[in-house]
């Protein structure tokens, strides 16, 4: 009974905007983050104490962007539930997507794990261990209303956008396409913008949240959604069993009292079950 309560305690304090959110540059950790110790609860070990250091690369909305001078997002805010358990404070680390991406951060000790809407691949796992998966995505189609493409067939012959280091990018250049890399999401969108590309292949909950703003509904549509199988996990430094284990029992504590469903309702739209509560892989 107890930690239900306390759970509900912290989910308005999750669905509103995260506070008092730490972002520090991306660099190596030294030292002990001002004295204490290093472990948290149930003996997982930081990387600096007492704080949950999270990679990411920003911005990549819904999941994480800097909103009025604070980091917040969907995995923010699932990632706020796990520091809650371990008894901390989520800080943040921007970076470039490949550094976390290779495992590289975290064997460097620059963050315990990372959160960037990261979908779980083959390749992937090689170098780091990921969590268990908490949401399945699909790529989506963009293109101006006006531009005559209603498919992702409709992209051939034509100048297509991704950002970098993406299974976005990874789907175009498998079905032919030689996509122009963006370093952002917001570059992504940009590009579309001002007509650098005629359209953008990247996942859809990114698309969802761009469509939100009135000017781009009225400019872009979505073309097609593609069904490439994707689920997002956290990642962590392979072996690190006790934080991958922290993760997936905050995740599961969430999906089972309502608080899951509350922030996706918030930070990406009306609560689709199936996304929300991919099979193990």
């Amino acid at each position: 009974m107890k930690t239900t309560l306390g759970r509900r305690t912290r989910v308005l304090a999750a669905i509103t905007a995260t506070a008092g959110l730490v972002l520090v540059a991306g660099c190596s950790s030294d030292g002990d983050g001002g004295g204490g110790t290093k472990t948290a609860a149930g003996g997982v070990e930081l990387v600096k104490a007492g704080q949950l250091t999270t990679c990411t690369h920003l911005p990549y909305p819904p999941f994480q962007s800097e909103i009025d001078g604070k980091v917040q997002g969907f995995d923010v805010s699932l990632i706020d539930l796990v520091a809650d358990d371990l008894g901390v404070k989520q800080a943040i680390v921007d970076q470039p997507f490949e550094n976390f991406k290779t495992g590289g951060s975290l064997n460097a000790g620059q963050c315990d794990l990372a959160a960037a809407g990261m979908t779980i691949t083959d390749e992937r796992k090689k170098n780091v261990d990921f969590s268990d998966p908490y949401f399945e995505a699909t790529q989506a189609v963009l293109a101006g209303k006006k531009s005559g493409i209603s498919s992702f067939a409709d992209l051939k012959g034509k100048k297509v956008g991704a950002q970098a280091q993406t299974t976005g990018e990874d789907y175009a250049k498998s079905k032919g396409l030689n996509p122009v890399s963006f370093e952002s999401s917001d570059a992504v969108l940009n590009g579309l913008r001002t007509g650098q590309v005629q359209a953008v292949v990247i996942d859809y909950p990114v698309v969802q949240g761009w469509l939100k703003t009135k000017a781009n509904a009225d400019a872009f549509q979505v073309a097609e959604q593609v069904n490439t199988g994707e689920q997002y996990g956290v990642t962590v430094k392979k072996g690190n069993d006790k934080l991958r284990e922290a993760i997936n029992k905050a995740l599961a504590d969430a999906k089972a009292d309502g608080t899951y469903k509350k922030l996706y309702e918030q930070w990406i739209g009306p609560y689709d079950e199936s996304a929300a509560s991919p099979a193990a892989s």
